[in-house]
């Protein structure tokens, strides 16, 4: 009873640390959104526009993720007795979506007016002033989200340092392209950088395109019950190490947000009773959570022919 009191106490203080990052990462990309988008408009920036539809894609997810963190947290019930781990990985689908279709817009928004529409872009200190500020609360974001993400196995708070991580990236880009424009306003000669803002908005889109991508990827792959790579030997190896053991296979591992599930089948004395082929397969399940910490291990015990 003590050992399931402090695991119910560890996966709550988990659940309270999870939130907090993810509310935290709301309030930040909420301040980021306004400042980008006011900046934006009063100075005619496509590039900061394009950060701040970005930071306001980042604010959706940042909510998604808060949602999907709360409700992942809940224990299994009737109707979902594996738990409620994959609204992480849906909350993570959803943000690819909306990343993906942010990005249609800035492209098309920046072709546009490099082929068709010419707009002035007025650089001013607040230009400069909002990117470095937007730099500096990305990096410490990011940082907190991907450690608070390792510490609990969160694959939801894991793909927003992914998405936030990227805005550093891209707010650095569109820094470039404001010092092209200031550039090209000090020197007539190099008038052809004024389009280094819009360029600068391609970058953006080509940055967050590529880490849609790969975590699309990664949502998809955990949605079909994809078998986490380098598992098996090492779950094998420990239930096999058990001893009444004779062989483990059939080994099935998939991930339902941050909880881990592992099924095996493993061969033992048919000829022992009941009582002593369930302490077996119990020494099999401690032995496999040795190698995958906290996971939820199933171990079926077959009678072998000898």
């Amino acid at each position: 009873m003590e050992g399931t009191n402090g695991m119910t106490t560890g996966r709550t203080r988990a659940n309270t640390e999870k939130q907090a990052a993810a509310l935290n990462s709301v309030g930040a990309a909420l301040a980021l959104t306004a400042v980008k988008a006011v900046v934006g408009i009063t100075t005619g920036s496509l590039g900061i526009l394009a950060e701040a539809a970005h930071s306001g894609l980042d604010l959706v997810a940042a909510l998604l993720t808060f949602g999907a963190v709360r409700i992942s947290a809940k224990p299994p019930d009737p109707g979902h007795r594996y738990g409620h781990g994959k609204v992480e990985n849906l909350s993570a689908l959803a943000e690819t979506f909306l990343l993906l279709l942010t990005c249609a817009w800035i492209i098309y928004e920046a072709v546009r007016r490099l082929r068709f529409h010419v707009v002035d872009v007025e650089v001013t200190v607040w230009s400069f002033a909002v990117m470095i500020t937007s730099i500096i609360v990305d990096i410490s974001r990011s940082r907190m989200l991907y450690r608070v993400a390792r510490r609990h196995s969160s694959q939801a708070l894991e793909a927003d340092a992914l998405h936030f991580s990227t805005d550093i990236w891209s707010s650095a880009v569109v820094v470039l392209g404001l010092v092209c424009v200031l550039v090209a306003e000090r020197v007539p000669n190099l008038a052809f950088l004024r389009e280094g803002d819009a360029i600068a908005a391609l970058g953006v889109a080509a940055i967050v395109v590529y880490v849609s991508g790969q975590l699309g990827w990664r949502t998809a792959q955990a949605l079909i019950d994809a078998s986490p790579a380098g598992l098996e030997e090492p779950i094998r190896t420990a239930a096999q190490s058990v001893s009444g053991v004779e062989n483990c296979h059939h080994i099935r591992a998939r991930y339902s947000g941050a909880q881990l599930f592992v099924d095996v089948h493993v061969l033992i004395d048919g000829n022992q009773t009941l009582r002593q082929a369930h302490a077996v397969t119990e020494a099999a399940e401690r032995a496999i959570q040795t190698v995958v910490a906290d996971a939820d291990v199933t171990v079926h015990a077959e009678p072998s022919d000898g």
